[in-house]
């Protein structure tokens, strides 16, 4: 197979950890982008209500997906946009004077974010290590370290450097005992696999429309369980952040009594009404056969791979795994010149270091994985 024809279309493309494609996606977004064009250029009064019920969609389709309550979602520029806002609105009792929970192998854009908001907010960061020589922080070494001390734990459904998954339910379950909040970061697996904000029930969930949701940038969401929502004094508040956005009087502001009191000025809809193509589609899909064209290309590249020189970092088991293989080579150098190399012949992943990330996703086929297995076995051989 010519790389020509895996790049014409998309056999060749592993990186849905980062960025999602489907069939049509590039016309799909030209044809909203000129939809929004045409309402907002229009010498109407139109403009709005079209604009504004193409967020709800947006919101509708993530609330559905992730089983949420109506008025629980809501939407945001990125995780750490939405980590920030959840963080402003908590009350005292959850941060002052306690530990924030957190994984070493969770996003690092959320740790730098937290770093800088622990002394304002008066908690301190609790991070849980890797241990010497592993991929990514174990469940154990998670609960170990979660005590009664800790106000809010932020767990990592799956870690975008090595694909673990962590078992949301148990972790969940000894925070309940504790007595902590519990929050999730679904980024990396919020549409291949299945997630629902109830079973078992978390507090607040963040995530965005990139990757397996194959959507575009700017798209994040924030879901708040209702009876924190209730608890919640949003400080990056606006206009929208009220029942009525159009109530004025500027002694008699009043939080809106759903997750609408997350808004804040004029929302940002471009985003939204973008990767509305994207969600539609998958909606439309099948998912648990979305989930085995997944496991089935994956299966195939840990065959395929078996006994060259690397180091796996992946979990082996489906149930402990997102959607992605990763292995670390000797250096960057090494996993530079290999990805020079599959790019040569029509594949595309990425790396992180000596970190390379493969990740099959709807348009990837077994005609690319046969490529990328040929070619990794030619280099590293």
């Amino acid at each position: 197979m010519t790389a020509q024809r895996l790049e014409k279309d998309g056999s060749g493309y592993f990186l849905y950890h980062s960025i999602g494609q489907y069939p049509g996606k590039a016309e799909d977004i030209a044809a909203a982008m000129t939809e929004f064009a045409g309402v907002w250029g229009a010498p109407d009064d139109g403009q709005w209500s079209a604009i504004l019920g193409r967020r709800a969609e947006f919101i509708e389709h993530w609330r559905r997906l992730i089983g949420a309550p109506e008025g629980t979602v809501t939407t945001s520029e990125n995780v750490t946009a939405a980590l920030y806002a959840l963080i402003g609105a908590l009350p005292g009792k959850h941060l002052k004077g306690r530990k924030l929970l957190v994984a070493g192998d969770c996003f690092p854009s959320l740790h730098f974010l937290l770093t800088a908001l622990a002394p304002r907010f008066g908690f301190s960061l609790e991070t849980v290590p890797l241990r010497q020589g592993a991929s990514y922080v174990e469940d154990e070494d998670v609960i170990a370290q979660w005590d009664e001390t800790v106000g809010l734990a932020l767990l990592t459904w799956v870690s975008s450097t090595s694909s673990h998954r962590a078992d949301i339910a148990a972790l969940t379950a000894h925070g309940r005992k504790m007595g902590s909040l519990v929050g999730v970061d679904i980024t990396q697996a919020a549409g291949l696999l299945p997630f629902s904000v109830n079973e078992p029930a978390v507090d607040f969930t963040i995530s965005t429309s990139l990757k397996w949701m194959c959507g575009t940038p700017g798209a994040g969401i924030l879901h708040v369980a209702s009876e924190l929502i209730a608890a919640c004094e949003p400080e990056f508040r606006g206009w929208f952040s009220q029942e009525n956005p159009f109530s004025w009087d500027l002694d008699k502001f009043h939080y809106a009594s759903d997750i609408r009191r997350f808004d804040n000025g004029t929302p940002s809809v471009v985003s939204a009404l973008a990767s509305l193509p994207a969600m539609r589609w998958h909606a439309a899909q099948d998912q648990q056969a979305l989930l085995a064209h997944n496991r089935a290309l994956s299966d195939a590249i840990f065959a395929g791979i078996e006994g060259l020189p690397f180091s796996l970092v992946s979990p082996r088991d489906d149930n402990a795994r997102g959607g992605s293989v990763m292995i670390r080579l000797e250096d960057s150098q090494t996993a530079e010149g290999l990805l020079s190399t599959l790019r040569d012949r029509g594949i595309y992943a990425d790396r992180r270091d000596a970190l390379l990330r493969f990740s099959p996703g709807p348009v990837t086929t077994m005609d690319g994985v046969a490529v990328l297995v040929d070619a990794m076995r030619t280099h590293l051989s």
